[in-house]
């Protein structure tokens, strides 16, 4: 009998299976293994950061080295296309008019003329952002404009980027230009964990920064969880995700596609049918065995393809509580009637609606943030935004008057939580 590269399993086994997703996520020999590595970060600086990049990352560099110049960025201009360049032009306009929407509806002032009180509501930037950018067998542009640009529409005077130099002891061109056309402040020849420690503790060449944002993998991951006990972290956004909810009206050969399009992601990506349809399953089967000998990134889809799985459901209840169980990063509805569906959604980082919505338009094109929730973390964590770059505070001004109003009912609550100097400084002002 022919083995299948992706397993169809019924909605317990499902749920059986995921429902330790984070322990086997993040093992104790992992957060052991990146403990260290952020120790001996703290102690030795620089010299730590050599000494894991030529490990781990088998690259050798020299200390001075770590700092990209001006001239390294001239560079890689040369070494990227016209088109390129006008392509990222597209998505950072795109991302901006996202950004500086959210911004925009953020600030209010509330005058309440019948205690005479006045309540404005308004932000701050944070004063240092360190942007990771990770870049492997391939590199991620697209990721510094979801990260930088939000940081820039915020206000963020200062914006550190590091990324692994793993094109020619380089980091990418691609991510160089793109961190210039951002207006990255600093740029740093340094990935993975030993990174997360270098922006969070600072070493003799990199000072650190009041928050960390950005994708990696479970390492990075595991060392900005680590690290967010002393400095603030975005979300935990590790290996990609999709889930695609689907049923018979829905095309098999998008969803192959759309499946096998997260998986070239990375080895430990999860793609997920969930259906009521056996049909459907079957039809979705049947095309991704077919595409799957053609395809690019072949060894990365295939060993990723089969640690996913297409999931049977009895009914459409049970297909939205694994849904909201799992909280997928995105989250593709392809449903006859998906209204129906999505106010039951709870959980997921990004939903995006019918066949002619998928993943990577949003990746790259319409101007939504991909750096979301990943690891079940979807159901507490939001998706990146420029809220994650500034601090909202209150600015409140209260009268004479409002001190008369407000008297009686802050008296009975500072007596019940037995605080009767608090009264007394409200009371103090009207004697």
């Amino acid at each position: 009998m022919k083995k299948r590269i992706i397993k169809i399993i019924d909605f317990k086994t499902a749920l059986r299976i995921f429902s330790k997703r984070k322990e086997t996520y993040i093992n104790k020999k992992m957060i052991e293994y990146v403990n260290k590595i952020i120790s001996e970060v703290k102690k030795k600086g620089d010299f730590a950061l050599i000494k894991f990049m030529k490990k781990i990352d088998k690259v050798d560099l020299d200390i001075d080295k770590i700092i990209v110049k001006k001239s390294d960025i001239e560079k890689a201009y040369e070494k990227i296309s016209d088109e390129q360049i006008e392509a990222l032009k597209f998505m950072k306009e795109r991302i901006e008019k996202f950004e500086k929407k959210i911004l925009e509806n953020i600030y209010f002032k509330y005058i309440d003329s019948e205690y005479g009180l006045e309540v404005e509501y308004t932000y701050k930037p944070i004063e240092s952002i360190g942007c990771y950018i990770p870049s492997g067998k391939v590199a991620y542009p697209s990721t510094v404009f979801m990260t930088v640009i939000p940081a820039k529409i915020a206000g963020v005077p200062r914006i550190v980027l590091c990324s692994p130099p793993k094109w020619n002891n380089e980091i990418n061109p691609l991510i160089l230009v793109s961190a210039d056309m951002c207006g990255v402040n600093e740029i740093y020849r340094i990935g993975g964990a030993q990174a997360i420690a270098a922006l969070a503790y600072g070493t003799q060449t990199i000072k650190p920064v009041n928050k960390i944002i950005g994708p990696g993998n479970i390492y990075v991951t595991i060392a900005k969880i680590l690290v967010s006990r002393n400095v603030s972290i975005d979300l935990p956004a590790g290996p990609s995700e999709i889930v695609i909810l689907a049923d018979e009206s829905a095309n098999p050969k998008y969803i192959a596609l759309d499946l096998i399009s997260q998986a070239e992601h990375d080895f430990n990506s999860i793609s997920l049918l969930v259906t009521t349809s056996k049909f459907l399953a079957k039809k979705v089967l049947f095309e991704i065995e077919s595409m799957l000998p053609s395809i690019d990134n072949y060894e990365i889809v295939k060993e990723s393809i089969s640690k996913s799985y297409i999931i049977v459901c009895k009914n459409i209840d049970e297909a939205i509580l694994f849904i909201n169980n799992f909280a997928p990063e995105h989250l593709e509805i392809i449903l006859e009637k998906p209204e129906e569906v999505i106010e039951h959604i709870l959980n997921a980082g990004i939903i995006l609606v019918g066949e002619n919505t998928p993943v990577p338009l949003t990746d790259y094109c319409v101007g939504t943030n991909h750096v979301l929730p990943t690891g079940g973390y979807g159901k507490t964590y939001s998706g990146l935004s420029v809220l994650d770059y500034i601090k909202r505070f209150y600015i409140v001004k209260c009268s004479k008057e409002s001190i008369e109003k407000f008297k009686y009912f802050a008296k009975i609550l500072a007596e019940s939580e037995k605080l009767k100097n608090h009264y007394l400084a409200i009371e103090g002002r009207l004697k």
